[in-house]
């Protein structure tokens, strides 16, 4: 995510990729979703859904373009540089210094960046064939200021999502280990509502046994952040392959239950006062855009790659809704966990003992898997923004300085509260609201003004988006910058009242 560019990998084909991408973007915040959706009103809550779905698909086209835009520029940085190469050998092979002068005088006379590429083919120019991860991109099209704001927004979401997956796995952990002890045994998802303050095992309450399972999910992942890890594919097999074994379970428990006339769910319409955190949700359970060119890159063919996101967005889209309206009209309102899986613990819900344990360990394994990940992440992005050129960091700075900024920040987050929803509403309403709108809309602006000035404006990117008109980048930009405005007030607005 900081780096620059790197190598494209095995190639796939478009329909693979479109299978990668809807594994990418349904993650932990649709554990989420039911909840916010419940909160917020069912109406309401499916045109945000579908509208933050559009806006989404939008701002991956800015990226792909972008993306596009990039590598034009390097194969003609490096066809410069042929071209420089061979004029030096032909100066040292006896031609004269005038004729050298005079030559290079012409031909920058004649805009020779524009010549150069279109006598080579500008039909190829913007092909994706490299890598090029969005940290590059901004160093690229954005100036000093562009950059640091980048590096910012991408550190205070990876923050956020560090704090997320920090008290998901203690939540999900305290939730099952607390249900099956004492006198409510298997009843979590039932209509009784506990306290933090309440009993788990004999004097230990269940704030303690969260910080309990916290200290040790800190203890045994936080030292991955001193280390390099790479996500091996059979484990992202195996995450996947769990992630939908878990999904589609709930559906299907939750339409059993529905069609045996089971259901206590009675969703109201609208809820203003939930579209805060329904907001965030969306957002947060939309964000695939930092991703991008780790996905789209390796993809063989990309002639119709705009029409395959789009596909991929609409059946996204359908899963949300089918996974949140099965849950909202299952259970009711005030029973619905943070965490949707939590409500499957429940032995009236589900008699299978292996089942419920699944799903509500289901958070565990997969979060767990990826905690380390995210965390090198982050810990290589705060590298990449304090990098001098040609410098080195000190051992200590390196290998201690580093990892721990990383590490502490989320875990202390966790560690004062564990209110999954307000957490990934947050991340997604600032953090998640750049970089899913503000950086791909400049990315887009910036691109498209170094492709006319370096190419001239009849050189046309061949992935363009369909969003090419000017007033759809601004219509972002104001969009995001409004969210902001509405996402602050609406926190103030509701701290005042309390």
């Amino acid at each position: 995510m900081a780096g620059g560019i790197t190598d494209t990998g095995e190639l796939y084909s478009p329909y693979v990729g479109l299978v990668y991408m809807f594994n990418l973007i349904v993650g932990t915040g649709a554990l989420t979703m039911p909840k916010a959706f419940a909160t917020a009103g069912w109406l309401v809550s499916l045109i945000l859904l579908m509208f933050l779905g559009f806006m989404s698909y939008m701002t991956t086209t800015f990226v792909v373009e972008a993306m596009a835009a990039a590598n034009a520029q390097l194969r003609w940085k490096r066809m410069e540089k042929r071209k420089e190469d061979d004029e030096d050998e032909d100066s040292s092979s006896g031609v004269s210094d005038s004729d050298v002068l005079l030559q290079d005088g012409y031909e920058r006379a004649e805009t020779r960046p524009i010549l150069s590429v279109q006598r080579r083919g500008s039909a190829n120019i913007f092909e994706i064939t490299e890598r090029v991860e969005m940290g590059q991109m901004a160093s690229m099209f954005f100036n000093k200021v562009g950059v640091n704001l980048f590096y910012f927004c991408i550190i205070i979401y990876l923050y956020g999502d560090l704090a997320i997956y920090a008290a998901a796995v203690p939540v999900s952990l305290m939730q099952v280990t607390c249900s099956v002890t004492g006198n409510h045994s298997c009843s979590v998802g039932d209509s009784t509502k506990y306290n933090d303050t309440d009993k788990c095992w004999g004097p230990i309450r269940r704030i303690d046994a969260y910080r309990l399972y916290l200290a040790a999910f800190t203890l045994l992942l936080g030292p991955f952040t001193f280390f390099n890890v790479q996500k091996t594919k059979y484990l992202q097999i195996m995450t996947s392959l769990m992630r939908w074994i878990a999904f589609i379970l709930m559906i299907i428990l939750a339409l059993i239950r529905i069609s045996r006339g089971q259901a206590e769910g009675h969703p109201s319409m609208a809820q203003l006062s939930g579209i805060r955190n329904l907001f965030g949700v969306c957002v947060y359970s939309f964000m695939c855009q930092h991703s991008l060119p780790s996905l789209i890159t390796p993809i063989s063919k990309k002639k119709h790659i705009n029409k395959l996101v789009l596909l991929d967005y609409i059946l996204i889209l359908a899963f949300y809704s089918l996974l949140s309206f099965t849950a909202i009209y299952c259970f009711r309102n005030d029973t619905l966990m943070d965490m949707y899986t939590l409500n499957f613990t429940n032995c009236e819900i589900i008699s299978v003992a292996f089942i419920r344990y699944f799903l509500g360990l289901f958070p565990v394994f997969t979060i767990s898997t990826n905690f380390p990940i995210i965390a090198v992440t982050l810990r290589n992005n705060w590298k990449t923004l304090f990098h001098r050129e040609g410098g080195t960091y000190p051992w200590v700075v390196d290998r201690i300085v580093f990892p721990a900024i990383t590490l502490i920040p989320p875990v202390l987050v966790a560690f004062c509260t564990h209110d999954l929803e307000s957490l990934v509403g947050i991340t997604g309403a600032y953090a998640g609201n750049g970089i899913q709108y503000l950086i791909p809309a400049f990315l887009a602006y910036c691109s498209r003004k170094d492709t006319q000035l370096v190419f001239g404006s009849g050189t046309v990117n061949k992935h363009l988006s369909p969003f090419q008109h000017s007033f759809w980048i601004v219509f972002v930009l104001i969009w995001g910058f409004s969210c902001f405005i509405f996402v602050t007030a609406n926190i103030v607005l509701s701290e005042s009242k309390l």
